[in-house]
């Protein structure tokens, strides 16, 4: 069952909100832009005004210089109208550029820089006019539109109140030069744009983090969404279980095969087995290449035997190598003398082998340090009798 709004409370996830970007999904302010277009225009028009200016005066003047021979030639007007439309372009141009870039600029500050093309890409839900419905009348899409109105409102109302109080000035203009009036309503539109720029600036501080929220609550998860998006990022619980019981038995396989290359296995007759190797090249102490406890053990002596390795039954060693050795790791400096004695023992066991005399029959007893062996350490303490 699908869950519903109802049932969506919890905040998102990183995962999420990365994976609605991945989506094209970012909080962006359209009045933050806004602002910035508008912005970004009055300042280059008041900042190249006085060359915009002479530039206009030289194009209204040649535009209406009279020309006998374009009245004669109807064609030529096309011609006229070509010559004088290419310069405004050449300057309405890198104001559009420049008005361009800063647009782009501030949506990148308001959500960050987000390439995506997965809102292009159709989907049913697009052209679903249930979904459609439901999203025009939707919390999000409300909101937007009664800040929208009250934008609209607020700027008609700065717009009309502004006029309404300079109307006297306006009024004026039309008594002063026309290079005087040109000056005077440029300075009136001026102002009036920046203050129309400080309505817009106000109403970004608030929408930018409005927009953010909006996009949180679409966002939000239902505790199904939390598991769900719990087990693509960990994975179901049986898949790992069998994922790591792949993983121990290739590990065994691996520690098994070195059985045959080492050259003692002590063993605690049916529950722990060890297996050493002493490199005389490497030098060092003997190393740990195989262990196990338990069927892993038998396993070990088996092996062992087939590849004629010597199995020497030593419980207090062996329990103390399982206990304090991990694999391909050295044995213990306190071990050293035990181990050392076993190997001895395996040494004379080789040399009479190839020498064909008798092997040694009694095989060592190493001993152990009581605190290395873990079944003395299971075993209570006892207090000293008064």
């Amino acid at each position: 069952m699908a869950d519903t709004a109802q049932d969506k409370t919890l905040p998102a996830t990183p995962r999420r909100i990365e994976k609605a970007r991945e989506d094209g999904q970012v909080a962006r302010s359209r009045d933050l832009t806004h602002l910035a277009v508008l912005g970004s225009g009055i300042a280059l028009v008041a900042a190249f005004a006085p060359e915009l200016t002479a530039w206009l005066q030289a194009l209204l003047a040649r535009g209406l210089r009279f020309d006998a021979a374009a009245i004669a030639s109807p064609a030529g007007m096309g011609e006229r109208l070509a010559d004088l439309a290419a310069p405004m372009l050449m300057a309405l141009l890198p104001i559009g550029a420049v008005t361009a870039l800063v647009a782009l600029v501030s949506t990148v500050l308001a959500g960050g820089w987000n390439f995506s093309l997965k809102p292009l890409e159709p989907t049913f839900e697009k052209v679903d006019p249930l979904a459609g419905i439901k999203r025009l009348f939707g919390m999000d899409q409300l909101t937007n539109t009664l800040k929208s109105c009250l934008l609209a409102l607020i700027l008609g109302t700065v717009g009309g109140t502004l006029l309404w109080l300079q109307w006297a000035q306006h009024a004026a203009l039309l008594a002063l030069p026309l290079p005087e009036a040109l000056a005077t309503s440029g300075t009136l539109l001026r102002n009036g744009l920046l203050l129309l720029c400080g309505v817009l600036a106000l109403f970004a501080l608030v929408d930018v983090p409005l927009q953010r929220q909006l996009l949180l609550r679409r966002l939000r998860m239902s505790v199904q969404d939390l598991k769900q998006e719990y087990k693509e990022v960990e994975g179901n619980a049986e898949v790992k279980g069998r994922r790591r019981a792949l993983m121990r038995e290739l590990a065994n396989r691996r520690m098994l095969g070195n059985v045959a290359t080492a050259d003692l296995v002590v063993m605690n007759p049916t529950h722990y087995a060890v297996a050493l190797r002493y490199d005389e090249a490497r030098g060092g102490a003997p190393r740990v290449v195989a262990k196990g406890a338990d069927l892993l053990a038998l396993r070990i002596r088996d092996l062992a035997r087939d590849a004629k390795v010597p199995v020497l039954q030593a419980p207090p060693l062996a329990r103390a190598l399982y206990a304090h050795c991990e694999l391909d790791q050295e044995v213990p400096a306190r071990l050293f003398a035990a181990v050392a004695q076993v190997l001895a023992w395996v040494f004379q066991l080789r040399d009479a082998v190839a020498s064909g005399r008798a092997a040694p029959a009694v095989p060592p007893v190493p001993e152990v340090p009581a605190d290395m062996d873990p079944i003395n350490q299971d075993k209570p303490r006892q207090e000293p009798e008064l």
